[in-house]
């Protein structure tokens, strides 16, 4: 796997007469965080969103705002172990766990990423049946033959692979954020929904599904392993500040973006879709945009999806190589993986499982592998012995322990109601 040099190794060769500006050398610090955050933009979260605004309005709104609040926190913690360690969130793992129970996290993040990889490729899938008219099946492939082209991008360079990435989330911003900016909004509905409350168990379901496609546990291992790669140099003191500083905006940025173009699906959904009959699927929910909305806003939206399949496809099996290195000390070569892992969403696929719901149950099998991300990540970067000075602060781990236990009490609520 090529690794790039340290963006501000690279800034100390040029000449001294031509200094790069203090601004342009923070700014070509970013990009692993907007990596991660195709996670929080991928089809299952396309799917529980417009699930909950066509079914419920407005709701639910307040879990996304508090998963993508809690998403920061979690993100940012990620990336700040490999900045600090040097290491991934799976090597130390690794490197503290037995052989079973090593075994035994490594086959439940199995679970969580073929339901990642479920739902990425669905999502592409139907992006190409509703532009093209593609069968499923044959766009399944598509799918998973671009999110190969994507990582040989990676294999080559990591920052040409961020700037690929990137420029793949300015679309589907651009594609899912247009229908909530034409439509209007209902503000007092949009104010209602910000007051947390459930109706119904089907609203715990749904509420799980929205945080298991908000706070991805492949994007918790992912990051860490991200700024690992990026910022892999002997760092003085005043450097790795500047880094966790340039680190914070980096995570801010990205996911106020996909903060807000999940915000704007299930906006999009509650005003424009509300008890529209079949807009709790995908393609309902297309072809309700496009009649209600035009056509180019259709467009719009299905590009959007379909921007959202091949990139997140791409992180899924990039996130899931990582876990699998670290875990089980094995080096499977990443194009490899990737080829494999695509038969199982394939296969759903090919037996004519409802794709739209497919999505939402994978991304309830996300929210249960949540707690094994999180809590081992909150854990190790609250040890001064890991950390070192960076060690959490006490109201950093007070509010993570929040965040982990919200989690697993929406968890623990979710099996009570499925049994």
């Amino acid at each position: 796997m090529a690794i790039d040099a340290d963006a501000s190794e690279q800034t100390s060769a040029r000449p001294a007469s031509r200094p790069r500006p203090k601004w342009a050398r923070r700014l070509a610090l970013l990009g692993p965080a907007f990596v991660a955050s195709i996670a929080y933009v991928d089809p299952g979260n396309v799917a529980a969103n417009l699930t909950a605004g066509a079914r419920y309005g407005f709701l639910l709104l307040w879990v996304l705002v508090l998963a993508n609040a809690s998403a920061m926190l979690v993100q940012y913690l990620s990336s700040k172990l490999g900045i600090v360690t040097g290491k991934s969130l799976p090597e130390l793992l690794a490197e503290r766990l037995g052989r079973p129970a090593r075994l035994a996290f490594w086959a439940q993040a199995e679970i969580v990423s073929a339901a990642t990889d479920l739902a990425e490729v669905l999502g592409g899938a139907i992006a190409l049946n509703l532009l093209f008219g593609l069968p499923l099946v044959a766009g399944g492939v598509i799918v998973g033959v671009a999110s190969i082209g994507l990582l040989a991008v990676q294999t080559r360079s990591q920052r040409r692979f961020e700037f690929a990435v990137m420029a793949l989330l300015a679309v589907i911003a651009v594609g899912f954020v247009a229908g909530a900016v034409v439509s209007p909004v209902d503000w007092s509905g949009f104010a209602g929904g910000l007051v947390p409350r459930f109706e119904g168990s089907d609203t715990v379901l749904l509420a799980a599904s929205m945080l298991g496609a908000t706070v991805m546990p492949h994007a918790v291992y992912l990051h860490s392993a991200l700024s690992r790669d990026r910022h892999r140099t002997d760092k003085s003191q005043k450097h790795r500040r500047a880094l966790l500083a340039a680190n914070r905006v980096d995570v801010i940025a990205a996911l106020v973006i996909a903060g807000v173009v999940n915000i704007a699906m299930l906006v999009l959904a509650a005003d424009a879709l509300r008890g529209v009959p079949g807009t709790d699927t995908i393609p309902g929910a297309h072809a309700a945009i496009a009649h209600a909305l035009g056509p180019v806003v259709g467009v719009a939206f299905a590009i959007g999806l379909l921007a959202s399949g091949f990139a997140s496809s791409s992180v899924g099996a990039y996130a899931g190589a990582v876990v699998m290195g670290a875990l089980l000390k094995v080096k499977v070569p990443l194009l490899l993986r990737r080829a494999v892992t695509l038969i199982p969403a394939i296969v759903v696929l090919a037996v004519g499982v409802d794709p739209t719901w497919a999505l939402v149950l994978s991304q309830v099998v996300l929210s249960i592998g949540i707690p094994f991300a999180i809590i081992p990540l909150i854990r190790l970067t609250g040890s001064r012995a890991v950390m070192g000075d960076a060690v959490d602060a006490v109201r950093t781990r007070v509010l993570a322990v929040i965040v982990a236990a919200g989690i697993v009490v929406l968890n623990v609520v979710l099996v009570v109601l499925a049994f």
